[in-house]
């Protein structure tokens, strides 16, 4: 009898030193971790649970590490994915390593402006810091292979928003997405298109909202620039805009247009070409498109710019001629005027 007596007082003893034990264990794994503010954490490739407890362990986050461990054999299927968390005041050692089992890492905004070229938006996700640069030193063509277009020139197909990115994502991921939203919004809009428009595809439509774009910072102004440009194409008048102009100088362009370079020959100089031209000459967002699209009502064939960012329009050129010595007499060209003459 006092073997079983004893027996039993030791089993006793074991549960409740095992119960006592699961209580610590129970409260060291889901009291808050000992932080005060939000504060991100880089999972690294090759980091296991200890190494985690480790690291927490020594930021003072948790009391000790072989805490990590113990959450593991609760739930040994938890795997830390690589990249950069957000840990959260009152968050717990279980939340936290739930956390870095869902790859759910931080993201980072980056814009991508209405009326830039493709090189400009490179230019902008390089000056991030924190975006994998693959495309830099490859051509045009080469990018729009990577990007999977059927045009040798990625211009104008992408489409000008604010994309999230993770840390170490590539320029080729964020382009990606751009040409996909920039292709939905496309198919939509053209499915929704008014009659008698002067493109044959969708494709000649964007090179013309590109030049919408350039040509006025003015939301309203749109519709009535569409349907100036779509007027005069129907009317067999070259466009004459200066942005396409400005685009085919390239790099010779230093923020004025001479006569000689509007009566120098490229496939971008509107002043010599009849038409539009070969390809976008930025890249824009929904409301360019839509005007494209959607021209508004106006029986102008000019404008020109008043100098506040909107444009005086005109029936005739010699309306024209009168807005221009008002607005323009003592001003030297600037980006993105337009002066169409014939």
């Amino acid at each position: 009898m006092k073997v079983i007596k004893w027996l039993a007082l030791t089993a006793l003893v074991a549960l409740t030193l095992a119960a006592v034990a699961a209580g610590w264990a129970y409260n060291a794994l889901t009291k808050p971790m000992n932080m005060t503010e939000v504060t991100q954490f880089d999972v690294t490739p090759g980091t296991s649970i200890i190494k985690l407890g480790n690291t927490l362990a020594d930021k003072g986050w948790i009391e000790h590490p072989l805490l990590a461990r113990l959450a593991y054999q609760l739930n040994p299927q938890m795997v830390p994915k690589v990249g950069k968390y957000e840990i959260q005041p009152g968050m717990n050692l279980m939340e936290a390593l739930v956390l870095f089992d869902s790859g759910d890492t931080v993201f980072y905004p980056i814009t991508l402006l209405e009326g830039h070229t493709f090189r400009e938006y490179l230019a902008a996700m390089q000056a991030k810091g924190n975006i994998e640069m693959t495309l830099l030193e490859l051509s045009d063509k080469e990018i729009a292979e990577k990007l999977g277009l059927e045009q040798d020139s990625p211009e104008g197909m992408l489409f000008a928003n604010t994309y999230r990115y993770h840390d170490g994502d590539t320029d080729l991921d964020i382009l990606k997405q751009s040409h996909q939203l920039l292709q939905a919004a496309l198919d939509e809009l053209w499915s929704n298109k008014a009659k008698n428009l002067p493109y044959k595809t969708p494709y000649e439509a964007l090179i013309m909202a590109s030049i919408i774009e350039k040509e006025t910072g003015v939301p309203a102004e749109r519709p009535l620039i569409a349907r100036v440009f779509i007027s005069r194409l129907e009317k067999g008048m070259r466009l004459q805009t200066d942005p396409t102009v400005i685009y085919g100088m390239g790099e010779r362009y230093n923020g004025n247009i001479t006569r000689a370079d509007l009566r120098r020959h490229t496939p971008y100089n509107t002043y010599q070409i009849n038409g539009l031209p070969p390809t976008p000459i930025a890249n824009v967002g929904k409301e360019a498109i839509h005007a494209a699209l959607n021209p508004g009502e106006t029986k102008a064939l000019y404008f020109v710019a008043k100098g506040d960012g909107s444009h005086v329009f005109s029936n005739t050129l010699r309306e024209h001629n009168a807005a221009v010595a008002e607005f323009q007499r003592f001003k030297r060209r600037k980006d993105y005027t337009s002066t169409p003459t014939n």
